[in-house]
Formats: C-alpha cells, sequence, structure tokens
C-alpha cells in the first residue's frame, strides 16, 4: 500500500512539473528587454515595441478620441508571427482592424467620439512594431 502512494506521488509530482515546464515556455510576453513605450494622451496614441521573440500576449488599452474617426499609422519589421491592431469606438463597434505587417497610414471608419478601445494581439510574433492613432 505504501509502494502504492509513493508511485502516485511521484507521477503527480512529475506530471506537474511538466505542465509548469511547458506552460513556462508558452508564455513569452513583453519585458524590459523590448522596451515598451506607449504615449496615451487625448487624440494622440503611440505604440512601439522592439526585439520581439516569439511573444504570444494581448494588450488591452482605452484612449479618449475627442473626434468620430482616427488616422492609423503603421510601421513595423515582423520576421515571426502575427499582429493585429483592433480598434473600437466608445460605443464598442469595431472601426479598424489590421494586421501591424501592412505598413502605411490608413483611416478608422467613422465611429463615436468618446473612449475608444486599442487592442493588440501578438501571436508568437517576432520583430519590431510601431503604430500612431490619432484624430485627423
Amino acid at each position: 500500500m505504501s509502494l502504492r502512494i509513493h508511485r502516485r506521488w511521484f507521477w503527480t509530482v512529475i506530471l506537474g512539473l511538466s505542465l509548469g515546464a511547458l506552460a513556462a515556455c508558452s508564455d513569452n510576453l513583453i519585458g524590459p528587454q523590448n522596451q515598451l513605450e506607449v504615449t496615451n494622451a487625448t487624440d494622440n496614441f503611440q505604440w512601439q515595441v522592439s526585439a520581439l521573440e516569439s511573444v504570444s500576449q494581448t494588450l488591452n488599452y482605452t484612449w479618449q478620441n475627442t473626434g468620430t474617426s482616427a488616422n492609423v499609422n503603421q510601421s513595423a519589421s515582423i520576421s515571426g508571427g502575427s499582429a493585429t491592431l483592433t480598434i473600437r469606438d466608445a460605443d464598442g463597434t469595431e472601426v479598424y482592424s489590421r494586421s501591424l505587417e501592412e505598413n502605411g497610414t490608413f483611416q478608422t471608419t467613422a465611429g463615436t467620439s468618446g473612449i475608444w478601445s486599442i487592442d493588440v494581439v501578438l501571436s508568437g510574433t517576432a520583430g519590431t512594431l510601431n503604430f500612431r492613432v490619432q484624430k485627423p
């Protein structure tokens, strides 16, 4: 009976350590080495991060837009994975969604002024990302 309990305990510990190691490998988040910079001012939001290596993370921000649309300037160099920027107006309506691999200046559709949400979804992303969202 005692041997059976020790075997069960042994395999439980091994399973727990294995799952912990697996989880640690899959949680590659933005850290100080990536120099995340966020400027969040009324009518002007700027975000940049560098030297990402297989980062999977979702970042959510709220932003005050006194207008009904915004200009979005994207500049990125992505060497792996994907990154998506999604913007919703004060009513929660999606007014913009685009891969951050697409560089250029774009415009959101018209929305409601007020507190907008800005979501960045990184999935195994490697590279450097930069974007601005500004009231026209």
